[in-house]
């Protein structure tokens, strides 16, 4: 009896996968709720390409970072962790950073400075500290995974808003990651389209960014809303 119990408390004390999955993706997602790496976000997404590129390298780093602190979590002392974490994290960024340069060199000089600073992305040894450190290698590689995954969306379907506003076009450039596969990817709605200038510049990251936030508060509302209604319509058990 005691023996069950026990396995039932362990197995519902871990996280799940899909809840892991759900967190990265919507409840917890990095740019729509934390609000975390926004440098980036709101200064390379121009065009869906600029926006996926950055968005897989920070994946990449999640992911890889994620799994080494998982696997030495057990011998890193408390003390030193931090610094540790921020030593890792450098070293996957300079390695992509390098990679880049050699395969992607055109895309990685449109992105410029904002490969290196992955590296000061709070989000990532946020996930190192709070998840990576405490869980499995399997379930901190997913954490990674899926929070890097529901970065990479909000930096493409940004980047898609203001590029299809901008230029009236989507996946332009698009030979800068696919080679030239992606020369015939180019989307182009109107020929004539003058483009939207305020789009592309600053201000039209900041509000692409409060539309994404205003549409997920309000599918989350109304998700709430309606678990409410089912709760409040329940009948209640009888003995």
């Amino acid at each position: 009896m005691s023996d069950k119990t026990e396995k039932k408390t362990v197995t519902a004390a871990g996280p799940q996968a899909a809840d892991i999955s759900k967190n990265g993706l919507w409840k917890n997602n990095v740019a729509l709720v934390q609000l975390l790496g926004l440098c980036p976000l709101l200064a390379v997404t121009g065009t869906v390409i600029n926006g996926l590129g950055l968005g897989i390298a920070t994946l990449m780093t999640l992911v890889l970072s994620n799994s080494l602190v998982s696997i030495i979590r057990p011998w890193l002392r408390s003390e030193i962790r931090i610094p540790v974490f921020v030593l890792i994290i450098a070293s996957i960024v300079t390695t992509i950073e390098l990679i880049m340069n050699a395969w992607f060199h055109e895309l990685y000089l449109v992105l410029g400075i904002f490969i290196p600073l992955i590296v000061t992305n709070c989000s990532i040894i946020a996930r190192a500290e709070a998840f990576a450190s405490k869980n499995n290698l399997i379930d901190s590689a997913l954490d990674g995974f899926m929070m890097g995954l529901g970065f990479t969306l909000v930096l493409v379907v940004l980047g898609g808003m203001r590029e299809l506003v901008g230029f009236g076009t989507l996946f332009a450039n698009a030979q800068l990651m696919f080679g030239s596969v992606g020369e015939n990817m180019t989307m182009t709605f109107n020929e004539d389209y003058p483009g939207f200038l305020l789009a592309v510049l600053p201000p039209g990251a900041f509000i692409g960014l409060g539309l994404l936030i205003a549409l997920k508060n309000i599918i989350d509302k109304r998700q709430s809303s309606a678990k409410e209604v089912v709760i409040q319509g329940a009948e209640p058990l009888t003995n």
